[in-house]
Formats: structure tokens, sequence, C-alpha cells
């Protein structure tokens, strides 16, 4: 689980900002937001609320980023790192950036930071806590040499060997959490953290990602996970009674390729089959209106249909497993009745994940019986264009009382994170 989450001069973000997770001492809600990991009591839900433009995607790009420079590491020493630093002021875009995160895997805590510029990872660092900190490895790059050079911590347990080969599979671009993943290397706390990214942390979610094929082969494939998403649309007052996925035979699809191409039929068909890009799968979905069941393709359901099917799925993989998963504009295409009710099933019903959402939904806010003011964040531009990252919970009694009105506190200004609007009359001549 995520304990914390740094940035520094990142996108729009140029002094260090960090996201907790955090729970504050409020009980507040306590058995559907609060998950207790060892001694912390961390929080399985965060929103993030701000005007366009003001960063908050940006927070979900750069844990994403960073779940990239594990999982994903460039090939080449000669490949640029795909990522822009604070661009508004003449000395941010030469200096390095960083990245930091607390994380919690199976009991034990570790803390991860790497700093980096687009051409090369500048240092690197990975301590634990069990129960006292402890340092896994040290990493710094000789940048002129494009060279690695790595210090294990006096407790680690290496071979001089295989320590050897993973210093030179770490380029002076990849982690040395990615190169670990290319080495046969038995090192249990490099494997611990690995296997959070791998697991744990699943990619960004936009809300123009195409899931509707990934989600629909998980449902042909998962009973389990099935029989929730169903469940999930039928909560949410869409008629569907039923999920039904058909995987072509390719036959048609072949027969047409190879008259019209002149192309080799079962070559063909070793090539499709064993690419899910290419794997044609149709949906429908049924409703069952007056006791007759109607089959609709899920293409000409309605956007906001298509959008829950996709949300259903990944609401269904929340619960059934642990996971950590952002999800950018989570209220696009969704009545907000329907957004709220995305947001109670996942918090009544899932156990150790995480999510981690924008929106620019206020309606929420409105109602103090669903959320928690640590649970709440907001994203500000500064006066130098830089983005501010800021709870609810950090405003004092002076601001947010337990009898104010938050909703109205945020559009007044009160509570920054809207957008500064000119009047309406444009100068045309």
């Amino acid at each position: 689980m995520i304990v914390n989450f740094g940035f520094t001069n990142f996108g729009p973000i140029k002094e260090e900002q960090v996201l907790s997770f955090e729970a504050d001492k409020s009980d507040h809600l306590e058995d559907y937001y609060v998950i207790k990991a060892g001694s912390f009591r961390l929080l399985k839900f965060a929103l993030i609320y701000g005007a366009n433009a003001s960063g908050k995607t940006t927070i979900l790009k750069g844990l994403d980023f960073l779940r990239q420079l594990v999982l994903e590491p460039v090939e080449k020493k000669t490949d640029p790192l795909d990522f822009q630093p604070f661009l508004f002021d003449p000395d941010s875009p030469q200096q390095s950036s960083q990245l930091s995160i607390d994380l919690i895997q199976n009991g034990i805590r570790y803390d991860y930071t790497v700093e980096f510029t687009k051409e090369a990872i500048i240092s690197e660092q990975l301590d634990y806590y069990h129960p006292k900190k402890a340092n896994v490895f040290k990493r710094t790059t000789n940048v002129e040499q494009q060279l690695t050079e790595i210090i294990f911590g006096s407790k680690i347990k290496k071979d001089k060997f295989a320590t050897k080969t993973l210093k030179s599979n770490t380029l002076w671009n990849n982690t040395v959490l990615g190169g670990f993943l290319k080495t046969n290397v038995d090192i249990f706390e490099m494997k611990e953290v690995t296997d959070w990214f791998h697991t744990y942390l699943r990619s960004l979610i936009y809300s123009n990602s195409q899931l509707e094929t990934g989600i629909s082969k998980m449902i042909e494939k998962n009973h389990a996970i099935k029989k929730g998403v169903i469940s999930i649309l039928q909560k949410a007052d869409l008629h569907i009674s039923d999920i039904i996925v058909e995987t072509s035979n390719y036959g048609d699809f072949f027969d047409y390729i190879q008259n019209s191409f002149s192309v080799d039929k079962r070559a063909l068909q070793d090539f499709v089959q064993n690419s899910d890009k290419y794997s044609p799968t149709k949906v429908k979905l049924a409703h069952t209106v007056a006791g007759q069941s109607y089959h609709l393709p899920i293409e000409e359901e309605s956007l906001g249909t298509q959008r829950y099917y996709v949300l259903a799925g990944l609401l269904a993989q929340l619960i059934s497993q642990s996971q950590v998963l952002p999800i950018d504009e989570l209220e696009a295409s969704l009545h907000p009745d329907l957004f709220t009710q995305f947001i109670l099933t996942y918090l009544v019903n899932s156990k150790n994940s995480q999510l981690l959402a924008t929106t620019h939904n206020r309606e929420i806010l409105n109602d103090k019986d669903i959320f928690r003011n640590d649970a709440i964040w907001f994203t500000d531009k500064s006066a130098d264009a830089a983005t501010e990252l800021y709870s609810l919970a950090d405003f004092d009694s002076a601001t947010v009382r337990d009898t104010t009105n938050v909703l109205n506190a945020y559009k007044s200004g009160k509570l920054r994170g809207i957008p500064n609007l000119g009047d309406y009359y444009l100068e045309l001549d």
C-alpha cells in the first residue's frame, strides 16, 4: 500500500509536493476509509479537485511514470526519459527531477527515491524498516562516463558475481530496480519492491482509455469477476442482467484476407491467435424488460453505459484483489448519482486496495456523510505557475469547521483550486 508519494520538478510541479494516504486522527467513517497496516492507518481512497491545467493529472502521471521507470526501462543508453521538468523558469529545466514513494509490502515499509534528468538516472536509494531503518542500496551515476555505481547496505545478503552482473545490467538511464528485473539475482528486499510495482500498482486509466476488450476478456475467463461486474451494473439501474462475450473463430476474417491479399491462411491464423491485440471480441449486454431478455451490442449502448461497464470491471478487480488504481476524470460520462454510487460501492466492499482519482464533480463535497477531509485533495497554481497540492484536512478551524458547508466554501474560492475566470466580453477589433 502507498503511505506517501512525493515529486519535485516534474511537469507543472516545481517545489516538492507530497500526497499522503496516512489518515489523520479522525475516526469519521473509519470502517470504510481506513486500513490498518502495522502502525499505520492508511486511507484507501483519495480524490483530487482543481481547475483545468492546475496539475491534477500530473499527480497521477508522476505515479505512473515511476511505475514505468521500474517495470519498463528504456533499452538503449541513448534513449531519453519521457517526461518534462518544470518549464516556467530559466533554471528548473537544467535541474534534476525527483520522485519518491513510501510503501508497505507484506507488512514491511520501504522508502524508495529516484533522481533523474531526461538523459539519465542521477541517484537512487531504497531503504526499509524492519523495525528500524536500514539501507538496501544507494546508486549514483557518473554522468560523464555514463556508468552506474551501486553500494549495498551492510545487512543485505548478496553475491559478488551477481551484483556485478546487476551493475552491468543497470544502464545510466535505467533504475537499479529495472536492472534487477533483468538479472538473475536473489535479493529479497528488491524482489518485494519490484513485486509491489508489478502486482499492486496498476497503470493510469484515462477517461478515453480503450479498455472494453481487456475487461471483456477478463470477464470471459473469470466467472467471479463476471458475477461481480453484473452485480455492479444491476445496482447502477442500467437494467443489465447478463454479459455475453463472443470471441470470433476468425473464419470470415481469414477468408477475406487470404482472398484479397494472397496470404497463407495458416500462417495468418497462428499470428493472430497468438496476439491478443488482434483478437476480435464481441460483447453484448442483456437487458431484461417486462420479463423479456434483449441483447444489445455494447457499441450501441450509451457512452455512459460503456464507461460504467469499464469502471465496473475495474471496480470488481479492486474489490477482489489488492491493488492501487489511478483514474483520471473519474466522473466522465457519469451522472452525479452514479459517480457517488461507484465511490460508495468501492468504499463499502474493498478491503486492501487504494483508489486515487481526479474529478470535477463537486456534489460529493455537499455530503460529509460520505467523505473524510483527509481524503479530499486540491491542486492550485501559485503566482509562478507552479502546482501546489494540499488536503482539505490542512485547513485550520478558522476556514473549515465541522459545520462548514465544504461545497459552498470551495465554490466561493475559500479553499482555492478553482479557475480565476474573466468576464464574458471579448475584444474582437
